[in-house]
């Protein structure tokens, strides 16, 4: 063991090789670390859950207008002149999207999300592209006929109306949405 002395011999030493040493500053201080929020991924996949589910392609109410192909719709309590109004055009479309290319499941998630965002921005009238199924096997309108059911499903829809020749005919549907 050392003695007295070693430890005194020692501290001198230290002494002597950190005589010319400046103590540090005091640390800088930085920026505040930004926290980044988490991305609810569960929630996220739980909202696109919810709006696959909102749409059933089974949904057909007893108070659809029959019309053979074409396709005419007029929510329950609302003005049969807000559906002849929508087939002469009398509403501007203010936006429109195109489900051609798309499959089934792509299709209605699609459209459930720009239904969502029209009625976010306060759009009230809007084209939706289906297509006329030539693309499709049996060349049938697959895509015309599930979108006639989701488009009932959603509360927003107060009618829609098979689009004017000029407006894509029977392969466009014209959307009223509620206010």
């Amino acid at each position: 063991m050392g003695t007295n002395d070693d430890k005194d011999e020692e501290l001198h030493l230290f002494r002597q090789a950190v005589k010319d040493a400046r103590p540090l500053t005091a640390e800088p201080k930085h920026a505040p670390v930004k926290r980044v929020k988490p991305i609810p991924k569960q929630f996220i996949r739980d909202e696109q859950q919810a709006l696959r589910d909102s749409l059933s392609d089974d949904y057909v109410p007893a108070h659809e207008i029959e019309s053979g192909e074409e396709l005419l719709y007029l929510r329950e309590g609302q003005s049969p002149s807000i559906l002849s109004k929508l087939r002469r055009g009398h509403w501007v479309v203010q936006a429109q999207i195109d489900l051609h290319g798309l499959v089934s499941d792509e299709a209605r998630l699609y459209v459930a999300d720009f239904l969502n965002a029209c009625k976010k921005r306060g759009i009230r009238c809007v084209r939706i592209v289906h297509g006329k199924g030539l693309g499709s096997r049996n060349r049938e309108p697959v895509l015309k006929h599930k979108l006639r059911s989701w488009l009932m499903q959603r509360d927003e829809v107060i009618a829609y109306a098979q689009a004017k020749p000029e407006d894509g005919g029977s392969g466009a549907v014209i959307v009223l949405l509620k206010a």
